[in-house]
């Protein structure tokens, strides 16, 4: 179950968006201001940030820039009240996959949380992918010279 890091300072959409999240199968994980949620980052596994533009004691861009440090391919969804395009291309700037205006359509937000997380698992495997085949290639000199050794040996 992938970890959702929520972070806002409104306490009704907080719980509204934690509720909703977990009924989507994922695990929330909240906080009600920068500085808890930087602690957070720092000390559990987040598969996704979802968070406040402007939030008391870190914005939403220091919290960004943070999570990309700690886990730079993690996915952040940023929201925000106060619309502008100024706010939109430093949000971007910092790492954010996504921007949505408040009041944020739920079904617009699953679909981003969907569309984010498929997109980092596949990044995983990926990685994964390549890995083990750097491995085989780099083996096949070895198996080689390990069949030229058992062969002279069975002569």
């Amino acid at each position: 179950m992938e970890n959702i890091l929520i972070v806002d300072d409104e306490k009704a959409i907080l719980e509204m968006m934690a509720e909703t999240v977990s009924r989507w199968g994922y695990n929330p994980i909240v906080a009600d201001n920068g500085e808890a949620a930087l602690e957070k980052i720092h000390n559990t596994a987040i598969d996704l940030l979802l968070t406040d533009f402007r939030l008391p004691k870190h914005d939403g861009i220091e919290l960004v820039k943070e999570m990309k440090e700690v886990d730079p391919s993690a996915k952040v969804i940023l929201f925000t009240g106060y619309s502008g395009l100024n706010n939109a291309i430093d949000a971007f700037k910092a790492g954010v996959s996504d921007y949505l205006i408040k009041p944020v359509d739920l079904a617009e937000l699953h679909e981003k949380i969907e569309q984010h997380l498929n997109s980092r698992k596949a990044n995983k495997k990926f990685k994964t992918l390549k890995s083990l085949n750097w491995g085989m290639l780099i083996s096949i000199p070895i198996w080689l010279i390990l069949g030229i050794i058992f062969i002279n040996l069975l002569r």
